[in-house]
């Protein structure tokens, strides 16, 4: 059974930073794309970053960019995603998911076009 699980978020100061991972198990993670997505209350859930499961290429949101970063290590089963300067309006539950498809990176942005996810964890930027 395909399973993601998220881990790493908390409480952190503007301008801190956290890792935070997706333990993978049920499926081989070199043959899916993984994303991280992101949801603070009241509003949608948003793409953050992709990371392709043929070639570690890596895509990033606009306002993310520079800031997180995104890596996979087939061995242990895990997708990372390190934040530095965080800032409040980072504050979400962040979500991983994994899609099986191949294509373009930017086809794995759409929430809806991912079939399996991790339930979320929190993440908090305040001071």
């Amino acid at each position: 059974q395909l399973q993601l699980v998220e881990s790493g978020g908390g409480l952190v100061q503007p301008g801190g930073s956290l890792t935070l991972s997706c333990a993978v198990s049920g499926f081989t993670l070199g043959d899916y794309a993984i994303g991280w997505f992101r949801q603070a209350p009241g509003k949608a859930r948003e793409w953050v970053s992709v990371i392709s499961g043929s070639d570690g290429s890596t895509m990033y949101e606009g306002s993310v960019k520079g800031r997180f970063r995104i890596s996979r290590d087939n061995a242990k089963n895990t997708v990372f995603l390190q934040m530095i300067n965080l800032k409040p309006e980072d504050t979400a539950v962040y979500y991983c998911a994994a899609e099986e498809r191949r294509g373009p990176l930017n086809s794995f942005c759409d929430p809806s076009g991912m079939n399996n996810w991790g339930k979320g964890t929190l993440v908090i930027v305040s001071s």
